[in-house]
């Protein structure tokens, strides 16, 4: 059973101490909009905020999305009352309410910008006259210019240029445009700024729940960089979705729930950074969809997954359909994922603009696309007031419904999105809503805030092939340390990430990884200290077979032909994920008798006099065995094999508590299984030992080999040749002609 909203409440102010210390505005409105209502005035508590539109009849939220009283409403600026309109009740660029007593959170406008007074209608500017039109000025005032013709016009013309000054209001016009926060514009024109708290998957369940439409698709956006990494395992479950549509030709396609229909679908952005063209990424289909069977877990065996979509907003890759699927399903479409998966740049890509004219036709049946009032939580727009908002809701505001709105701010920065961002289409059709990102990962704790920006991959990667060979490492970003643990191999590895690949020997790859040592060709990232907390993330096995790709044409039913079972070697691959960086895909070629061989039998180890008295001792607590037993388990050296031991052992070993010494005995008289392939295994070495994960190879050097350029021998030219064929044909002419 779910805590209500006012327990919620009351353990996180409990938790943040939130009367005391913690000022209302540090805690975002997404988490627990009850938790920073404004309580009774005293000492010591937090700062009161300024309502822009508490003046206003049409606007009772403040920040926090409820109706302050007036002992906490500050008095209104001066500048604000000669404003000719007021400020947008949200930000277009992040979502968060606009306040002006905060300069350090989302949503603050400084009155003092150039651009917010222009859109109050407050800038003017007086024209600045330089002496040349002065000088101008005065010559034309002395010229007559009814003797000058038709070139009087164009002196006219020029006189009322330099004369006629601009008006306040010409330049509010030019002005207009909705101005961003002041992080937001920082965000954009100085790349600075500061992340906001990242939600729970809590918290965008109940903002979902609370949706006014009885029509909505959830989004889930996936990173290409790292797929799937950036997956929300089991979304369905920790977001009341519809489940997903199993492989039975039987199983519902959709279905209302307390008056709702919500449904999902995984888009994987950014594809533009697996291959150069689309019809590669087209092809990639298969086996995107396998991975994320796979990544899915037990569930993901018997699902269809035909929603999956593979698009690049870079690119307009399928945009264009992702953008007629939104309009086709009306009501509330919602963009889910984690922090930096293109969720912004997705959402300017897939709004239907400039369709405020849509009408439905005549003969098409219309369709209620708001829920009934019994089964909505959150009240219905209202056509005379559209920016009305419920004081307990967690949504905020939708924005004004115009023919090209702005946009939300695309950036870098790791929670850019400080609250859901709702931008209405189609005359009421529905909204496209852009939700704050999830928590991804920790990685950039660890690097210098100078190369932080370096973590995003923001264009395809044309890697080198690095040959790592035996006692030698690959260094990724100077604090990530791929090893071989196989000897005697040669390794191949491929960079796709934007970090700086480096190949050394072990031994310095360990020094620059621990920040022992400084190499003058190597430069680690990480901040001081991380040396320190490198753990190993994992051994991996190359365990899936690329032979055929990486063949060439000797597989090639065309050319050789030579099945890959006929082959005396294999090439083995894997990709190694680094959350939010990229991949590194490895290779190893190795030989089909080294690869199927059986592994040679590990000697068991044989227990210590002390081990064996603890063994016995925890037997003989567990009440298992009888004093026959005991005895036989007590003694140093087991007995012959007789019909009464053997049913003892039968016995141990359906309670798995035999000693190794039996199991031994009983190993060597049973014929031994034959052991899998030995793979060629790779050491990761991470900070904490995390941020690393593996996948089936995506063969990605195979589709982003860089152009060869071959220096071959240029054409000789013909023009000699031409020549003695001429003069051979003037030859043969007059001879003829004699």
């Amino acid at each position: 059973m779910r805590p209500s909203r006012t327990a919620s409440a009351q353990w996180l102010k409990r938790a943040f101490d939130v009367e005391r210390h913690v000022p209302s505005s540090d805690i975002p409105a997404f988490l627990c909009p009850a938790i920073a209502r404004p309580t009774a005035s005293r000492s010591g508590s937090s700062p009161r905020l300024f309502n822009l539109h508490a003046r206003s009849p049409r606007i009772q939220t403040s920040r926090l999305h409820t109706a302050p009283t007036t002992a906490d409403i500050a008095p209104e600026p001066t500048v604000l009352r000669h404003a000719s309109r007021d400020l947008p009740v949200v930000c277009s660029g992040c979502g968060a309410l606009t306040q002006i007593s905060e300069p350090e959170q989302a949503g603050y406008f400084n009155l003092e910008r150039k651009a917010v007074q222009a859109y109050l209608g407050l800038y003017k500017e007086e024209k600045r006259v330089r002496k040349e039109d002065l000088v101008v000025q005065d010559v034309l005032k002395n010229l007559d210019l009814a003797k000058l013709g038709h070139v009087a016009e164009t002196l006219k013309s020029l006189a009322g240029a330099t004369t006629s000054p601009a008006t306040s209001e010409s330049v509010a016009s030019e002005s207009a445009n909705t101005p961003l926060c002041d992080r937001c514009h920082n965000l954009v024109h100085h790349h600075t700024g500061v992340p906001i708290y990242h939600p729970t998957i809590d918290s965008i369940r109940e903002t979902i729940e609370e949706s006014p439409y009885k029509y909505n698709h959830v989004y889930h956006v996936i990173d290409a960089a790292d797929f799937p990494m950036s997956l929300i395992p089991r979304i369905n479950d920790l977001l009341d979705l519809m489940p997903l549509r199993s492989m039975n030709r039987r199983s519902k396609t959709a279905e209302f729930t307390r008056g709702h229909k919500t449904e999902v679908s995984f888009v994987i952005t950014r594809s533009d950074l697996l291959a150069p063209r689309k019809e590669q990424v087209d092809s990639l289909m298969p086996y995107l969809t396998e991975t994320l069977r796979s990544a899915l877990g037990r569930k993901g065996r018997n699902i269809r997954l035909g929603n999956v979509w593979c698009v690049s907003a870079k690119r307009n890759w399928w945009t264009k359909d992702l953008k007629e699927e939104v309009w086709k399903n009306r009501g509330a479409s919602w963009m889910v994922g984690k922090v930096n998966v293109g969720k912004s740049q997705l959402f300017e890509a897939i709004y239907p603009k400039g369709r405020m004219e849509w009408k439905p036709k005549k003969h098409e049946i219309g369709v209620e696309v708001f829920a009934t009032d019994k089964d909505a939580k959150f009240k219905k727009p209202n056509a005379s007031d559209p920016l009305a908002v419920d004081d307990e809701s967690l949504l905020p505001p939708p924005q004004e419904e115009t023919q090209f709105p702005a946009m939300p701010v695309v950036s870098a920065l790791p929670g850019t999105t400080a609250s859901p961002i709702r931008v209405p289409f189609g005359n009421g059709r529905g909204e496209l809503i852009d939700l704050p990102g999830l928590n991804r990962s920790d990685l950039e704790a660890h690097v210098k805030e100078e190369h932080r920006s370096s973590l995003v991959m923001k264009s395809r990667i044309v890697p080198e092939q690095q040959v790592i060979k035996p006692g030698q490492s690959l260094l990724i970003g100077g604090f990530i340390r791929i090893t071989p643990a196989t000897p005697g191999l040669i390794f191949l590895a491929y960079s796709f990430t934007p970090l700086e690949a480096h190949m050394t020997s072990t031994e310095k790859a360990i020094a620059v990884q621990g920040q022992t040592e400084e190499a003058p060709n190597v430069e680690n990232i990480s901040v001081p200290g991380t040396g320190e907390l490198i753990k190993k993330a994992g051994s991996f096995e190359l365990c899936h077979d690329v032979t055929k790709i990486r063949a060439g044409p000797i597989t090639r039913r065309e050319a050789v032909g030579i099945s890959v079972d006929r082959l005396p070697y294999r090439v083995v691959g894997i990709d190694i994920l680094i959350e939010g960086c990229g991949w590194v895909e490895i290779v190893a070629q190795v030989r089909t008798r080294d690869l199927f061989r059986q592994a040679p039998p590990e000697k068991p180890k044989r227990l210590e006099p002390e081990d064996a008295e603890i063994k016995s001792g925890r037997l003989e607590s567990l009440d298992l065995l009888s004093d026959a037993d005991k005895q036989e388990v007590e003694a140093p050296k087991p007995t012959q094999d007789t019909q009464g031991t053997r049913g003892t052992a039968d016995r141990l070993d359906s309670l798995d508590l035999l000693s190794d010494d039996t199991a031994a005995e009983q190993a060597q008289e049973e014929p031994a299984e034959p052991a899998g392939p030995l793979w060629p295994v790779v050491d990761v070495f991470s900070p904490n030992g995390k941020f690393i994960a593996a996948r089936r190879p995506l063969n990605g050097w195979m589709l982003n080999k860089p152009k060869k350029t071959t220096k071959s021998r240029p054409r000789p030219s013909m023009k000699g040749a031409k020549k003695r064929e001429k003069g051979t044909r003037r030859q043969m002419t007059s001879t003829y002609e004699e």
